[in-house]
């Protein structure tokens, strides 16, 4: 068998940076990924079908449609709109659109200079997506981390502003706060909140008549949504874990590739 030499296999890092660079990128803001295929090609790697592709642009949108979604998309916003600016929920919902888009900025940012870098061989470039990439990876260990700690705290800031909207709408039955709740009940397809006693008082039961009383619980629909988009989330982040991890491996031994090949006499020719 015969043994792959140190320029095959720098080819060979610098073929599987310029696909990681352009799943990341994929990944992270969802723009279609034929033209870095295209440039992938053009500098001599062995591309597969374009199932690989078809993937790096799923994962991509997929994240970005989350990150629309947590900050426009119709269940936090009317959640949004039922809660005050002092509330924890507030606060939490801000920081997670921000976080969420200076990551995608990073990630965005560190494939393109991963894949500049492998195409023109320069190590300032190269140092730099890793740089990014190290970034990233740090900030989502902080956010596997918390969320770890504070599995609950999310759902707990969502169900206290429901809380907080059903009992508004408890005590004044044609106002603005029962139009919120209202609003969050058509939103989550629910209606009211289970007793602990079992029975209801008179006003209770009027926030909840006809066709709305046989909807669910809202306090179980609402930690329904909230699971779901949870689970989503994790999965992305590990998605991007994984491939923080392997562009940072990657830009590392390109970064040294390139510094021990002095004038770069060889570059682009590692047949």
């Amino acid at each position: 068998m015969a043994t792959m030499g140190p320029w095959s296999r720098v080819r060979v890092a610098k073929c599987q940076m310029l696909v990681t660079s352009f799943f990341v990128l994929g990944h992270a803001s969802g723009a279609p990924a034929v033209d870095c295929w295209q440039v992938a090609v053009w500098a001599g790697c062995p591309v597969g079908p374009t199932g690989q592709q078809e993937t790096g642009e799923l994962l991509g949108l997929s994240a970005a449609t989350l990150a629309a979604l947590t900050y426009f998309g119709a269940h936090f916003a009317v959640i949004g709109r039922a809660s005050s600016d002092k509330t924890p929920y507030e606060a939490m919902h801000r920081w997670a659109f921000y976080t969420t888009s200076s990551l995608a900025g990073l990630l965005a940012l560190g494939a393109v200079l991963g894949a500049v870098a492998t195409v023109r061989e320069a190590g300032g470039l190269m140092a730099g997506g890793f740089l990014c990439f190290a970034l990233v990876f740090g900030a989502l260990a902080q956010v596997v981390f918390w969320g770890f700690h504070n599995p609950t705290q999310v759902e707990d800031a969502v169900l206290d502003v429901y809380d907080l909207a059903y009992e508004w709408a408890a005590r004044n039955l044609s106002g603005a706060p029962r139009q919120q709740l209202v609003a969050i009940q058509d939103t989550f397809l629910c209606c009211g909140k289970s007793s602990p006693f079992g029975l209801l008082g008179d006003v209770e039961a009027s926030l909840c008549r006809g066709q709305q009383a046989a909807r669910q619980d809202c306090l179980q629909e609402i930690r329904s949504f909230l699971t779901m988009h949870r689970n989503i989330a994790c999965a992305l982040t590990g998605t991007g874990l994984a491939l923080t991890v392997y562009a940072m491996l990657l830009s590392s031994f390109l970064w040294f590739a390139i510094r021990s090949g002095g004038g770069l006499d060889r570059k682009c020719k590692y047949t």
